[in-house]
């Protein structure tokens, strides 16, 4: 049965490979919101912008007004909200900004959506969803065992985590308190295609392309759980239309590495996916640099739930997503040298002086 289905922050990298996968995969109407920042980016849905079931608005979701108008018009069966401003380094730069569209941004389309809920029919309430994506970042630190579940206590350590923590909790709140319909997720650190370079896999991929000093920060001890974003997409997608109300899904990839692990790899792949002679072994430009302020340990998911009960998995490992990151990144130069010659040049954020 084919849906109306509103996806917030679309034009971003987790958000457009929704979109995408909605598209490809489904027979339902496709509302993309985003505010277009420096991280959203049209290129990104090129492949579906000519679809009919297609269509995108520039919008804030900040803005009250706005957000009620467009549920009016549109009408959407399930609302996907993606849309937050999500770098660690850049909420140390600049935490307002992310309070204001995690958290205030949050409030505001929740606000939207239970007066779009309310006139509903009472068969298309009991169908409609709220689906919120956060990140397993508002758990906090893991220690060098155990994995964070879906009732792993949250403990933020950052500007940007506590803002998806709040986030997180008034979107239970409006669950519990005035019964409208929520699904909640979080996920490990996604990398793919469209990944925006600022984060730690484009950026080294493009660096070793270049012959650039590679950063790993501190030791390069810091552990995070690696999931392919289009299995990340496959999964949102089962959390939107069969995700229990009320019930939170950790999605994960079960690919713990190290980040010198992970820049390792990816110089070992660009060796052999794009040799240079001039540049020689990639693994020679790693460098060390100065530690994020509050780097948390390590984090896991234990995505079990997702298993047991959404019958999902992902399909790739870790080094087979990688080899068709690097592939595309090697096969869409375009895309992000429009980033590098203006919006983003690699540079260093989030220190603390």
């Amino acid at each position: 049965m084919s849906k109306r289905i509103l996806v917030t922050g679309g034009a971003g990298f987790i958000g457009s490979a929704v979109v995408r996968e909605l598209i490809r995969a489904t027979r339902h109407k496709v509302l993309v919101l985003d505010k277009l920042t420096y991280a959203g980016n049209l290129d990104n849905l090129q492949p579906v912008a000519q679809n009919p079931r297609y269509e995108f608005v520039q919008a804030d979701i900040v803005d009250g007004p706005r957000m009620r108008e467009l549920l009016a018009t549109f009408r959407p069966d399930v609302i996907m909200h993606l849309a937050a401003e999500s770098h660690v380094d850049r909420s140390i730069d600049g935490p307002g900004t992310f309070i204001q569209t995690n958290v205030v941004g949050t409030f505001t389309l929740l606000q939207a959506a239970l007066e779009h809920w309310r006139t509903l029919s009472e068969s298309a309430q009991e169908t409609f969803r709220f689906h919120h994506v956060s990140t397993d970042e508002v758990f906090g630190s893991l220690g060098a065992e155990g994995f964070f579940t879906e009732s792993t206590p949250y403990q933020p350590n950052s500007p940007y985590s506590a803002s998806k923590a709040a986030s997180d909790h008034l979107v239970r709140a409006w669950h519990h308190t005035y019964g409208l319909p929520v699904v909640l997720s979080n996920c490990s650190n996604n990398y793919g295609p469209y990944h925006f370079p600022e984060k730690l896999i484009p950026l080294v991929i493009l660096n070793a392309l270049e012959g650039q000093p590679l950063p790993v920060y501190g030791k390069g001890e810091n552990i995070r759980d690696w999931l392919f974003v289009e299995d990340h997409a496959r999964a949102l997608l089962l959390i939107a239309e069969k995700g229990r109300t009320g019930e939170s899904y950790n999605v994960g990839g079960n690919n713990e590495k190290t980040n010198l692990e992970v820049v390792r790899t990816i110089c070992r792949l660009m060796d052999e996916l794009a040799p240079d002679e001039r540049i020689g072994q990639r693994e020679k430009l790693i460098t060390f640099v100065q530690d994020r302020p509050g780097h948390d340990l390590r984090y896991a998911i234990d995505a079990s739930r997702m298993r047991r009960e959404l019958h999902w998995s992902p399909r790739e490992t870790f080094e087979s997503g990688l080899a068709k990151t690097i592939a595309w990144f090697l096969e869409n130069r375009s895309w992000w040298l429009r980033i590098r010659s203006g919006l983003y040049r690699g540079e260093r954020l989030g220190v603390v002086a």
